[in-house]
């Protein structure tokens, strides 16, 4: 019939041979389900420990709280002017054991430099399993507990391990998610703490 339009139809999405051909619309969407499939994947599977964090180059949140084993006050304000490592544990806490060793190791690694604290912040444990870990994995540092959860708060802590680097300035240079294991380890042994405790204190000339 004359005057009549030719509307394409669902065949014109294949060439003359009957192959399919791409069309622009097609290729953005293969190309946006992609891009989601490889930031879902990297989400689970990434390096955890890669996470970024706001508290990266600021003041370290202040807190007093009691020991774990003396209930004596811990206050983290009395180490200023030292580099300090605060490791975030619970006695529940697989990983942390498997980073426990290690811990031990990098505390006798720096115990004898007088610019160097370490210290553990108990976080959503039983009192009494935090002691009993204590006793059976070994407490050569000082751990505080964090009873009211306050410190965990204030730190952004949202599981454990996770452990914080403070310079002798008082702020947070380094944070690791995760145990203190392979890499990580390597990492906070022979470059971070050697460098920030090569740094002069707040109040040396």
């Amino acid at each position: 019939m004359s005057g009549s339009v030719n509307r394409p139809s669902a065949r014109d999405s294949t060439d003359g041979d009957g192959r399919f051909r791409l069309r622009g619309w097609h290729v953005a969407v293969i190309a946006t389900l992609a891009a989601l499939f490889l930031l879902f994947y990297e989400g689970l599977w990434g390096d955890p420990s890669a996470i970024p964090t706001v508290l990266i180059n600021t003041p370290a949140p202040t807190f007093t709280g009691p020991d774990v084993v003396s209930s004596a006050p811990i206050d983290l304000a009395q180490y200023r002017g030292k580099v300090v490592l605060l490791n975030f544990w619970a006695s529940w806490c697989q990983e942390c054991r498997v980073e426990h060793e290690n811990l031990l190791a990098l505390y006798s690694q720096f115990r004898n430099n007088p610019d160097f604290v370490m210290l553990g912040v108990n976080y959503q444990d039983k009192l009494d399993d935090a002691r009993d870990y204590l006793k059976v994995y070994g407490a050569p540092f000082q751990h505080v507990r964090d009873f009211k959860g306050t410190i965990s708060i204030d730190y952004g802590v949202y599981g454990v391990p996770e452990t914080f680097i403070i310079d002798k300035q008082g702020v947070i240079r380094h944070k690791q998610v995760g145990p203190i294991v392979g890499p990580s380890y390597a990492l906070l042994t022979e470059r971070v703490l050697p460098t920030l405790l090569q740094d002069p204190a707040p109040n040396a000339s």
